[in-house]
């Protein structure tokens, strides 16, 4: 029953939940101020009638011990007050005129402390069904006294008391009732702008991510939640774009490798009496790993943008290094001077790490004139490799756009050559993935490719 009740209660919109919520509460608060107005206005109603009796009951003390009672007591404002006048041994000497020639009434012992304390009486021989406040005063002299009692009805109090918290009880619910419409009122035109965002939201599609959501004129919860979105969405945005780039980008380089393996083998197919099948398989061969250099590239970008977690542990990148050396001489006839490599051990992707290093070794061998120098070396918690050619170097202008992807600043010659432009980028997202830094310096002449590696946890 109660997940049923929860199952429900879940599915009402935000504009009940806000109302009954609020009606909750003003019910709880406009409930427990009537209570308290109840209790007070009963205790301090009391306590004047309580002091109304102690005042009498002192007043026929006085005229007790001045010997001027009678044995009817006087009248006074209060007609329905009670009053008798008892000696030790429990004998009625005076009362008032509603309680003349009746026996004792009140039984309880005077209260012979600074302030009398007040009793609740219930029944008297006139009315069995009253209630009484009653104080007992001592007076009279040491060797004759006696007890002045007073009583005064509480009907009149309980009465208006009564009649007070039947109008509560019928004006608490009116005015809870009339507060939870307003709250519905307010809380359907305080919600009216989210009603606008959901309706905006819903006509924004995947192909038109360049509409934005009105931001409400006060800068509230909703106004910041509208600017969030738009920010939301202008991310968003930017990534539909890069992404659509992207894949206009990837698939112009995959048609050029494709298109020359397919013209060549189309000219070999029909014309196979003239075709040099020695000079064409290597061509082929060459486009075939162009081919799968490209692809293998836009597979890892493919794994770097979709932020998969990085499978960190203790690396010796020195040792990464060396064996990236050692498969960049078996390909090259270029100097490839590693002396300047020093231990390094850091926490990081090993995988990651070693297509960052290979990649730099790519972009050096297809510019370097005659030698690449690399080196790496600890500097208290950051470990620095520099890889640095003897090519044309970049210029400086250049040096932050060549991270980009499929950026070539000489087209031809590295399309000559294998480039796909996208070596430098993958190392740039891999170091960020690191949260690490790399950036270009001059090296006078040529290239230095510096990457910076934190040896603690990335």
């Amino acid at each position: 029953m109660a997940a049923a009740v929860r199952t429900w209660w879940a599915r009402r919109s935000l504009r009940l939940k806000l109302t009954a919520a609020a009606a909750l509460v003003m019910a709880a608060g406009l409930a427990g101020a009537a209570v308290l107005l109840v209790v007070w206005l009963h205790t301090s109603l009391i306590h004047d009638l309580d002091q109304t009796a102690l005042q009498r009951a002192q007043v026929v003390a006085a005229d007790e011990d001045n010997n001027r009672i009678s044995v009817e007591v006087p009248a006074t404002s209060h007609a329905d007050a009670a009053v008798q006048v008892v000696d030790r041994k429990g004998h009625v000497l005076a009362g008032s005129a509603n309680l003349l020639g009746l026996p004792r009434v009140f039984t309880f012992p005077a209260d012979r402390s600074g302030i009398p304390r007040a009793h609740t009486v219930q029944g008297s021989p006139e009315h069995e069904d009253a209630t009484w406040r009653a104080v007992g005063v001592p007076a009279g002299t040491a060797d004759n006294p006696v007890t002045v009692y007073v009583a005064l009805p509480t009907e009149s109090i309980d009465h208006g008391l009564s009649e007070l918290t039947a109008g509560l009880a019928t004006g608490v619910p009116a005015v809870v009732a009339l507060l939870t419409g307003i709250v519905w009122l307010l809380t359907g035109r305080a919600l009216r702008p989210v009603d606008a965002m959901r309706a905006q939201t819903a006509e924004i599609t995947g192909t038109d991510l360049s509409r934005r959501l009105d931001v409400p004129p006060a800068n509230d919860a909703l106004g910041r939640l509208a600017t969030t979105f738009n920010d939301l969405l202008g991310r968003l945005d930017a990534a539909a774009r890069r992404q659509r780039r992207f894949v206009a980008d990837a698939a112009h380089e995959l048609r050029s490798p494709l298109s020359t393996l397919h013209t060549r083998l189309e000219v070999a197919h029909h014309h196979p009496e003239s075709t040099r099948w020695k000079t064409l398989v290597p061509d082929l061969l060459r486009e075939t790993e162009r081919l799968n250099h490209l692809v293998d590239d836009l597979v890892q970008l493919a794994r770097l943008d979709a932020r998969p977690r990085l499978r960190t542990r203790p690396v010796d990148l020195d040792e990464i290094v060396f064996a990236e050396v050692r498969e960049a001489r078996s390909r090259t006839r270029l100097v490839i001077d590693q002396h300047a490599v020093g231990a390094a051990r850091l926490t990081g992707d090993e995988d990651a790490l070693a297509r960052v290093v290979r990649n730099l070794l790519d972009n050096a061998l297809r510019h370097a004139a005659t030698r690449i120098d690399i080196s790496l070396r600890a500097l208290h918690d950051t470990a620095c490799l520099v890889v640095a050619d003897d090519g044309p170097g970049i210029p400086e202008a250049d040096r932050e756009r060549v991270f980009g992807r499929f950026t070539r600043l000489d087209d031809a010659r590295t399309r000559d050559t294998g480039g796909s432009g996208l070596g430098l980028a993958i190392v740039r997202d891999i170091v960020t993935a690191h949260h690490v830094s790399t950036h270009i310096e001059d090296s006078r002449p040529g290239t230095r490719m510096v990457v910076l590696l934190p040896t603690g946890e990335p």
